[in-house]
């Protein structure tokens, strides 16, 4: 493993499993609330990342930033120099669905893009960005042990933020091609799980619901992240009992 990297200089251990929000503070969070003997491992640059255990498994909580590119960029580097394994994609997203409801779980199954992410292999074509099987199998046992409501389903990921893209309703084609839900990150992960031979799956809460035009309060967001985080570590969990 390399000791460091331009982006992350390590101060402690790193997970082989590794959950990924936006937001370094929600990483925080995570190792706060969820995870036992939690100890920061990176903070250059203020993207924070921890390491602690969550029912006897090493797990690590670290934030992305936004976007395609910053998740690319530590993705990346997560799992070519430290050895990590699985990177678990944890946010929001806007859903498109009818039937969703705010605060229910979304698999990305796979992810669609406008973005040029791909370009840079070479393919010649259009690669369909897919999550780890076994990742998302685990993941859909825990919601559906856990109660949790759920969508699994091919989301699209944008450059843009909706809400500020200059054409109105830029989802709108996305969501006639069966797409579930919209984010900014899963394309870049996926591909650079495929590229390294590593494992990943994103899956969000949804906080915005596109067609009705609601969007989740502050305290709402909070328990269904929770719900989201607890999902995700029991994935971890599972995945890890399965590989012992």
């Amino acid at each position: 493993m390399t000791e460091s990297t331009p982006h992350i200089v390590p101060e402690g251990p790193i997970a082989p499993s590794v959950l990924m929000p936006g937001d370094p503070l929600r990483a925080k969070y995570i190792a706060e609330r969820f995870l036992e003997k939690a100890v920061r491992f990176n903070s250059v640059r203020g993207m924070l990342g921890f390491t602690g255990t969550w029912r006897g498994v090493q797990v690590s909580a670290m934030g992305s930033g936004m976007g395609i590119p910053s998740m690319g960029i530590y993705s990346y580097e997560l799992f070519s120099a430290f050895g990590v394994r699985d990177i678990l994609r944890v946010g929001t997203c806007g859903g498109f669905r009818e039937d969703m409801e705010l605060g229910d779980l979304v698999f990305a199954q796979a992810s669609s893009t406008s973005s040029s992410w791909a370009e840079q292999y070479g393919l010649g074509g259009t690669f369909s960005a897919i999550p780890d099987f076994g990742l998302l199998e685990a993941g859909v046992a825990a919601a559906r042990d856990l109660g949790r409501r759920f969508v699994v389903g091919n989301t699209v990921c944008l450059d843009q933020f909706s809400r500020y893209h200059a054409v109105d309703k830029p989802w709108t084609p996305w969501a006639r091609m069966g797409c579930v839900a919209t984010d900014m990150e899963a394309y870049a992960l996926y591909c650079n799980a495929a590229y390294l031979g590593r494992r990943a799956l994103a899956m969000f809460a949804v906080s915005d619901l596109r067609l009705k035009g609601l969007h989740m309060e502050s305290a709402d967001r909070e328990r269904s992240l929770d719900s989201m985080i607890e999902t995700a570590l029991e994935t971890v969990r599972r995945v890890r009992a399965a590989e012992a």
